[in-house]
Parts: C-alpha cells; sequence; structure tokens
C-alpha cells in the first residue's frame, strides 16, 4: 500500500494566506468585491477562528508511489487513470486543500493530466449525491454526461451532480470546487432550472467568482456566525447564474432531460417524508407522463427504486448522526416508510447490515463539524467523510 500523507495546517499555508490577505488590504487593485459578511450590530466580532484545513499532497512520495496515493485519495468521488502512455515513475505532483464549512465544503486542487470517471456503479454503491461546483483557474476539462460534453476553461462555472454517471478528462489544471448538498438546491424558485452538467457564463457567473474568491481569501479569518451567511450567499448567486443561463440559451432534448430529471429529484427531495410520494403524485405535480418519468430513471433503476435510495440514505444520515436520538422506528416513518419490517429489510438490503448495526457502528466523533474536535484531533476527520457527512452536521 502507498503511504498516504495527510498534513495539517502547515506555517507555509500559514504565511501564503497571510500575504494574501495582507495583499487584500494594501492594494485596492487586488481589492475583493465582497467583504465578509457583516456582524451583528456591525462590529468585528473577537471569536477565534473555527476553520482548519484539511491538506493532502504527494510532493513528499516517492514519483513511483505519488498517483496511486492520489487514486486513492480522490476514489470516493472518481476513479482516475493517468493518460495513455504516461508512466508512474515520472511522478504525479498533486495538492489538495479542503475546508469544511458544515453546509459546503471548499476544495483547492492542483494536478496533472489525468481522466477521471464517476461510474454507474460507484454513484449506486455509496451515499455521495451532492452538486459539484468546479472553478478553473488554470487548465482545460472537458466531461462527458449521457452523450453531452461540457468544456470547463477558466472565466466558466460547472455544475454537475454526483448522483449521476459522468467521465472526462482534465489538462494540468488548477481548479477550486464546492460541494453543496442536494437538499441545500432542492427548494430554488419554481424559475430557475438546476441543469446537470452545464456551465453557467455571464455577469452572475463572475460575479459567483469573486465571490469564492473572497471566500478562499477570508477561510483562515471566518468565525462561526460567518458559516450560514457565505453558504446562503453561494446559494443565491448560483441560483441567479442559473435562471441567467437557462434565459440566454437554446435548450438542447439532452439538457431538457437532464432538468427535467432534477426537476424530478428537488420534489423527490421536499417530499421525501410524504407517505403519498407516488409515480401518480409526482407525474400530475410536474405535468409529465409515466413513461417519460420511466425513461428518465432507467439508469437509477426505475423511479421507485430511486425514491427508497434517498429514503433509505436520509434514514442512514440520521443513524449516523450521535446527536440524533430518535427512535429507529420513528427515523423510519420520518422518511416515508410505513412498516418497521419493511424499512429494516429494504436497509439490510441496501447496505449490508442493519440499522441497529448503522447505529452501533458510530463510535467516534461525529464528523461532519465545519471543524476538528481539537488541533491534536488528526484521526477524527477525513476528506471522504466530510463528503458523506455533508449537509447533516449538527
Amino acid at each position: 500500500m502507498p503511504d498516504f500523507r495527510r498534513e495539517e495546517e502547515s506555517p507555509v499555508v500559514e504565511t501564503k494566506k497571510d500575504a494574501r490577505s495582507e495583499e487584500t488590504k494594501t492594494s485596492p487593485r487586488d481589492r475583493r468585491r465582497f467583504p465578509r459578511p457583516p456582524k451583528v450590530g456591525g462590529e468585528e466580532s473577537q471569536a477565534p477562528s473555527i476553520l482548519k484545513p484539511l491538506l493532502f499532497s504527494t510532493h513528499d512520495l516517492e514519483p513511483e508511489t505519488q498517483f496511486a496515493a492520489w487514486q486513492a485519495y480522490v476514489a470516493p468521488l472518481v476513479d482516475t487513470r493517468l493518460p495513455d502512455n504516461a508512466p508512474r515513475e515520472t511522478g504525479f505532483v498533486a495538492d489538495h486543500t479542503a475546508w469544511n464549512l458544515g453546509g459546503m465544503l471548499i476544495v483547492e486542487q492542483s494536478a496533472p493530466a489525468h481522466s477521471y470517471m464517476r461510474s454507474q456503479a460507484k454513484v449506486k454503491a455509496d451515499l455521495i449525491d451532492h452538486w459539484h461546483v468546479s472553478v478553473l483557474r488554470s487548465g482545460r476539462t472537458w466531461t462527458e454526461v449521457d452523450g453531452y460534453v461540457s468544456e470547463g476553461e477558466p472565466g466558466k462555472v460547472e455544475l454537475r451532480s454526483l448522483g449521476h454517471p459522468f467521465r472526462g478528462r482534465s489538462t494540468d489544471a488548477e481548479t477550486l470546487s464546492l460541494f453543496l448538498p442536494r437538499a441545500l438546491l432542492s427548494d430554488a424558485p419554481a424559475a430557475v432550472e438546476i441543469k446537470n452538467n452545464t456551465a453557467l457564463s455571464g455577469t452572475f457567473t463572475r460575479l459567483l467568482i469573486e465571490y469564492l474568491d473572497s471566500i478562499v481569501a477570508n477561510l483562515p479569518n471566518f468565525v462561526a456566525t460567518d458559516l450560514p451567511h457565505v453558504v446562503q450567499t453561494v446559494r443565491g448567486i448560483i441560483w441567479a447564474g442559473a435562471a441567467a443561463s437557462a434565459a440566454q440559451s437554446a435548450d438542447t432534448e439532452h439538457h431538457s432531460t437532464l432538468a427535467l430529471m432534477e426537476r424530478v429529484r428537488r420534489f423527490v427531495e421536499r417530499n421525501l417524508a410524504a407517505s403519498d410520494l407516488t409515480v401518480e403524485q409526482i407525474c400530475r405535480e410536474l405535468g409529465m407522463s409515466r413513461t417519460r418519468l420511466y425513461q428518465i430513471f432507467e439508469q437509477d433503476g426505475g423511479v421507485h427504486h430511486y425514491i427508497q435510495r434517498r429514503r433509505l440514505l436520509s434514514a442512514h444520515a440520521a443513524l449516523s448522526d450521535p446527536s440524533n436520538r430518535q427512535q429507529i422506528l420513528d427515523i423510519a416513518y420520518a422518511v416515508g416508510f410505513s412498516s418497521a419490517a419493511h424499512f429494516s429489510r429494504a436497509f439490510s438490503k441496501e447496505f449490508g447490515y442493519s440499522p441497529r448495526e448503522a447505529r452501533n457502528l458510530i463510535s467516534q466523533p461525529y464528523l461532519g463539524r465545519p471543524f476538528p474536535l481539537s488541533q491534536d484531533d488528526e484521526g477524527a476527520h477525513s476528506f471522504e467523510e466530510w463528503l458523506r457527512t455533508l449537509g447533516h452536521s449538527r
């Protein structure tokens, strides 16, 4: 097995961030358009910063082991491959810095050229069904979903669902990514269509990029009361950018299918606990035929399977949260199951262990909070755990 190196925050990183912050203060040309959210009463809080980065780098590994280490680190998201004829012994120098804001993950990544795939098998096997928002600082990407290729380049913002298979390739690139829980965008205004595998452009996209730059520059300085404001502002700008892009571009049949699928996903998410969430209700509320609904969810094993899986994932998240003291039966009812026996059978079939075992498996501190329990608590969190618990933090 390769020696995976995960570092805590280093003085070098702090120096870079401090220098960046100093430039922002002293240079009018570099001043960000969006300052930190104002404090209550207009006064700066004296509370210390709570955000600590999760750092991963292959720099100090032997060149022949670097790519294997990178593959393992990003495996919860995608399977990666080197370009054809690229020997592993030449090395793969990559960096990955993640910040957990509780309701959103921010990742800065630098990596050489590679290809990536999130297969249907991976989508079905894990619990990660978030939105991935990607901004390229340098380089280019090409990502294919159901035969449609979205090209990423600096100045664009790409939205992609981790609940749907995709594959692509990247040149040497520096990327800023957001991971947002599906529920965060599920209550978008009726006029906003959040489309999978789409690239946003225009004024609101530029504003979003500027705001994200501002967030990154201030990450070491944020206090707890800043985080909800940051997450909600990001959501609002994404909504505005999605609405503007939809109005400016003619929709293709492919994008219409993806947009319709996202409308169904949002409707299911909002009505997950309803006992009358049926195919008939979805068709009636969204104005579509049963045939069309079955067609777009064929890859997910059918719409019934999709609804049940979303309910099971919601129940799993509740059972995995030590702060949730509900009885298992109450959790089952809360996510839309009407029979304890049916819930137990379905849960065991989906995850390979019972609901009671899922609750008993959680023996370490909760991993979804936006900061580690202490400076020395190195083993209490990981990027994979942050992904799995995103959107379910206390």
